[in-house]
């Protein structure tokens, strides 16, 4: 479901599925805690090939940003369509830095 790459001290995890629902939002959450508790707290999460989020996906997004806490950030690269709709949408646009891309988004997260 994800695949991580290192770039700049930032952890770039790339999310496979084209969904992010409820049949998919646990196993989400549970690598991405994975990832969290590994030591990892400059996160960019790639939307790119996502092309439908749900409540429980959202929810998993959140529970990941949380879990992070003050020590760690975590933006979002690479959200359209639907995906961006959802986050204005639900205002998560305010909780979450969107990036158009990963490579700015990596630029953020390690200035």
């Amino acid at each position: 479901m994800l695949s991580t790459d290192l770039r700049n001290n930032v952890l770039v995890v790339r999310v496979a599925e084209k969904r992010i629902d409820a049949s998919k939002a646990p196993a989400f959450k549970d690598e991405m805690t994975k990832c969290i508790d590994s030591g990892q707290n400059q996160i960019v999460l790639d939307l790119s090939s996502v092309d439908f989020i749900d409540s429980s996906g959202l929810g998993a997004l959140v529970s990941c940003l949380k879990r992070l806490g003050p020590r760690g950030g975590l933006a979002v690269a690479g959200a359209t369509g639907a995906v961006s709709r959802l986050f204005t949408l639900t205002r998560m646009d305010r909780v979450f830095a969107l990036h158009a891309t990963v490579d700015s988004a990596v630029e953020q997260l390690s200035a």
